[in-house]
């Protein structure tokens, strides 16, 4: 079994990495806006040093990204240069409820991902669209402390019927919360949770999660009540856990760590908490305040298909004094069978296919890679035609290795897998260390960790291998 000829190749971006211009268009500050660049930034993550404005003391490296907002047209038509099939977007959120608790939203916006929309179909992109990357206005932090008041659903609720209802014919493909479980390890980015010196922030995760998971299951709801054409899915940050050793309590280990990844997929997929996770609510003396409304909404209104992101597989011990894996927001141990990037994430093509297989045998559900890639440092080069490259082979090799293992999934093991989009197809703000050095595209923007830059954009090596690549299905990978 081949890839399915419709098989939806392309690239992916978030709008906090990419859009910029943070004050155009009537758009409002987000958590997001306020993570700065250096020394700060993990904390701020983390939510255990208090931004909430920009001020001058930080750079913060969110409030231009690499200009998308006013270079998407080039953008779009260089993605439709290399023959994409579809291109995962994400909604500023403060771009249509500047706030996000207003009655009515803002048009410019609106039409500014309208403009979107319409400059994708002219090259016949599918847009695949992420409601929420780890975006959420300030505002709702700052009055109702952000997705830990159950208020928020509503306001989430708001803003899916926005977008549902405007985009209809134009978008068919929706995520609702980027790497949701990406809450539990940097809260404050991924759903801009602050936590008081005295608060039991481990509860505030899950309490928030919860709501989150309502919100969800409303947006299926209400996406397919507006267009049963829609296809919603949900987004986590994927990697299979292995033990370090066949010592029963590093694979039990194993077995804790992957159910506490999956825990919010297993019931945005499901409709249901399952037991391990009750037990575990139980055993902490939480309770996250589930109604039977809720009970009702989540059982109702399952996911069409899951997406993640796969970066690297990860390991872990319960051994002292063995070598920490660094470089991402999971700690683990140090795999001695894998190489790493320059920034730690250690590479495992096979374990991309070990987790097809694992999410396919627990769900049943169609699959969807979107982000993989390798983050590098990049070198602009003279082609001999007048013009800059990067020469990255290294970009290529990964990338091709992983396309292999995907392949082998779904041809020799049988997964549905409906497309893959690596992340970053055209370099932008690195998430996890607000870098620009830390490049992932196939496209190079000229702009320095500092900001300073023309923001010109470059054609890497990969760029044509990736042409390819997309031609032949996925046959010819050379």
């Amino acid at each position: 079994m081949a890839l399915n000829k419709n098989f939806l190749w392309g690239g992916a971006t978030a709008a906090n990495q990419c859009e910029g211009a943070y004050k155009e268009g009537g758009r409002g500050l987000a958590n997001v806006d306020v993570i700065p660049h250096g020394p700060d930034r993990p904390e701020v993550m983390r939510g255990t040093k208090k931004i909430t404005e920009i001020d001058n003391s930080h750079y913060f490296p969110a409030l231009k990204g690499i200009d998308f907002y006013h270079n998407y047209k080039e953008d779009i038509r260089l993605f439709g240069e290399m023959g994409f099939k579809t291109f995962r977007l994400s909604i500023a959120w403060s771009r249509i409820f500047p706030n996000g608790d207003e009655t009515e939203p803002n048009e410019e916006g609106l039409q500014f991902y309208e403009n979107v929309f319409r400059e994708c179909q002219k090259y016949g992109i599918e847009p695949l669209v992420t409601i929420t990357h780890f975006d959420c206005p300030m505002h709702l932090i700052l009055k109702y402390g952000g997705w830990k008041n159950r208020c928020m659903i509503e306001f989430y609720k708001k803003l899916v019927t926005t977008l549902f209802t405007r985009y209809k014919g134009l978008v068919k493909y929706w995520l609702t919360f980027n790497e949701i479980n990406m809450i539990l390890h940097l809260p404050f980015m991924g759903a801009g949770l602050i936590f008081d010196q005295k608060e039991d922030s481990t509860s505030a995760k899950y309490i928030s999660a919860h709501h989150e998971l309502v919100a969800s299951a409303w947006a299926v709801r209400i996406a397919h009540e507006i267009d049963p054409e829609n296809k919603v899915g949900c987004m986590l940050a994927a990697g299979e856990f292995y033990p370090y050793s066949p010592l029963p309590e590093d694979v039990w280990e194993a077995k804790q760590r992957d159910r506490e990844n999956l825990l919010f997929i297993d019931v945005q997929a499901r409709g249901y908490y399952p037991n391990y996770a009750i037990k575990k609510y139980e055993q902490m003396g939480l309770d996250i305040g589930i109604t039977e409304e809720d009970k009702t909404i989540l059982k109702e209104n399952t996911v069409d298909f899951i997406s993640f992101s796969y970066y690297s597989s990860r390991c872990i011990t319960t051994q002292e004094g063995v070598g920490e894996a660094t470089g991402n927001a999971f700690r683990g141990t140090k795999n001695p069978f894998l190489k790493a990037s320059e920034w730690g994430w250690q590479i495992d093509p096979l374990g991309l296919r070990i987790t097809l297989n694992s999410l396919y045998d627990r769900y049943q559900k169609p699959l969807f890679i979107v982000e993989n890639g390798l983050g590098a440092k990049d070198e602009l080069v003279e082609d001999g035609h007048g013009s800059f490259t990067v020469n990255d082979d290294y970009r290529i090799d990964y990338l091709k290795k992983h396309i292999q293992a995907f392949k082998q999934a779904v041809e020799e093991d049988g997964v549905e897998l409906w497309g893959y989009t690596p992340w970053g197809c055209i370099d932008l703000v690195s998430a996890t260390t607000g870098e620009m050095s830390k490049r992932y595209g196939f496209i190079y923007v000229d702009r320095a960790d500092d900001g300073s830059g023309t923001m010109k954009r470059y054609k890497k090596k990969s760029f044509h291998w990736y042409k390819k690549v997309i031609a032949s299905n996925g046959e010819d990978l050379q």
